[in-house]
């Protein structure tokens, strides 16, 4: 029998150079200025804690999808730890995505490391895993240095946000900490831009009581670039880059929703027909922001019903597709959810697989809904709902989950007609009656302004004004504030 020709693998020397050329601040006290030039992401003061939090025994695993970051700021922690006093020869990056990693222990590396900067004591260090997903088993391997080094600090990161949050889920009990960097918010879409001093503090007064909000010193700027954002807008790299916008689809696609549904979303479930969830995906990213049910959905995708619940859970893990339940004209949830709506969690997917819109074109009203909504995806302890029945609709409610009632209702709106016909929200107003909510807000293209309408307070709030407020007060929520 002939003998299998079967490759060496790499040496420890060449695994040691490769180490040396990712952790330059091993030379050079600084990560690469390619990154300390670059503005911080606002959930960055939100994550570095978690990094340099050593008393408690926890790995922290950063995910999200793909491009929003992730890498960019595990390079703005390590430089923050350089700053805070920690040294350098003490801070271990590798991005297993390389090749020249395959199939090596976690551990194996870190001894490696320790050799490669002859800081041979397992102790104060700061270990950083990139793209750990390509690693089988990593959340063993991850326990396994978190027990046998607890005088360390570790964390990995992935872009397979389904495959690392199942696996934490199921394997990391008591010794991993979950940090999700969704795509950008408006508010940090502003800030990344410069774009600061279109904003103003201002107060909104609800149910008798005063609370933040913020307005605009030049709406029509500031709607240029929700445009914008809407379009571009969810990843850092893009919004800066005139020739990734003026292909989106060759970057956001093949870079970012082709990985996920051809790669990522395939291998961690055994998905055969990856072309029919593609088509699937592409038919509810037209589509985004309306009701839908498994009929209708299965005639428009081709897909079978019984495959399209899994599909659907599928992308939502994969942090692609948020699903939004309906109750009706009383706040009443249905026993069962034959309809529902389908958002993306970032509006920019929608024009890397069509088209960029423009602020008059028919599909935008259902994008600025997107966006709004995308606003409120990143608090992870709220639950949107819809409220539809025969004769009415509201595009957002709140329902307080021990009450069972409304706290407050949201009509989305890419319109300055009803600011002047407050009666025709029709479905607004008889919901609020029905349940007693004295006020809601509806959003307009750039009126601003409040109007009593048989004893319900209409706040009117340009669309681009709310979803930056939104975006803000769940960071300050995030920051304890």
């Amino acid at each position: 029998m002939a003998k299998r020709n079967i490759l060496p693998p790499f040496s420890e020397n060449l695994i040691i150079e490769r180490l040396r050329f990712e952790n330059p601040w091993w030379v050079t006290n600084a990560t690469d200025e390619e990154y300390r030039g670059l503005k911080y992401r606002q959930y960055f003061h939100l994550f570095h804690p978690l990094v340099e939090e050593t008393e408690v025994r926890r790995a922290v695993v950063l995910m999200g999808p793909r491009r929003v970051g992730k890498t960019v700021m595990l390079f703005h922690t390590i430089q923050h730890l350089i700053d805070s006093g920690v040294s350098p020869l003490n801070i271990l990056y590798a991005n297993i995505e390389n090749p020249i990693y395959n199939h090596i222990p976690l551990e194996r590396l870190f001894q490696l490391a320790r050799r490669a900067t002859g800081r041979e004591t397992p102790e104060n260090w700061f270990v950083f895993f990139d793209e750990i997903q390509y690693l089988k088993d990593w959340e063993i391997h991850l326990k396994v240095l978190v027990d046998s080094y607890p005088r360390n600090k570790f964390t990995v990161s992935g872009s397979a946000a389904a495959a690392l949050k199942l696996k934490s889920t199921e394997s990391g009990a008591g010794r991993l900490t979950d940090f999700l960097l969704p795509p950008l918010t408006f508010h940090e879409y502003v800030f990344l831009k410069g774009l600061d001093h279109l904003m103003q503090p201002a107060e909104m007064e609800w149910k008798g009581n005063l609370y933040r909000f913020f307005s605009t010193i030049n709406v029509k700027e500031l709607n240029l670039h929700f445009i914008d954002y809407i379009n571009f807008g969810g990843y850092p790299e893009v919004i800066f880059s005139d020739r990734i916008r003026s292909n989106p689809g060759r970057y956001i696609r093949s870079d970012i929703v082709d990985k996920v549904l051809l790669r990522d979303l395939p291998s961690l479930y055994g998905i055969q027909d990856v072309q029919e969830l593609n088509r699937l995906f592409s038919t509810l990213a037209y589509h985004s922001g309306n009701e839908v049910s498994l009929d209708a959905l299965s005639k428009a995708s081709q897909v079978e019903k019984y495959l399209l619940r899994k599909y659907l859970e599928y992308l939502e893990a994969a942090f692609l597709i948020r699903i939004v339940n309906r109750v009706d004209d009383n706040a009443r949830r249905f026993k069962r959810a034959n309809f529902f709506k389908v958002y993306l969690t970032n509006p920019s997917l929608r024009s890397a697989l069509f088209s960029p819109l423009q602020a008059t074109d028919e599909h935008i009203g259902n994008m600025v809904e997107t966006a709004i909504f995308a606003q409120w995806m990143h608090r992870e302890w709220f639950i949107p709902w819809y409220a539809r029945w025969n004769n009415g609709e509201v595009d957002m409610v709140s329902i307080d989950d021990k009450k069972l009632k409304p706290q407050w209702a949201l009509e989305i709106k890419w319109s300055n007609r009803f600011f002047d016909a407050p009666g025709d929200l029709k479905g607004l107003l008889q919901f609020c009656q029905r349940n007693e909510l004295p006020s809601a807000i509806v959003t307009t293209i750039d009126k601003e302004g409040k109007e009593t309408y048989n004893g319900i307070t209409l706040h009117f709030v340009p669309a681009a004004v709310y979803a930056y407020v939104v975006a803000i007060n769940t960071l300050e929520h995030k920051y304890g504030r």
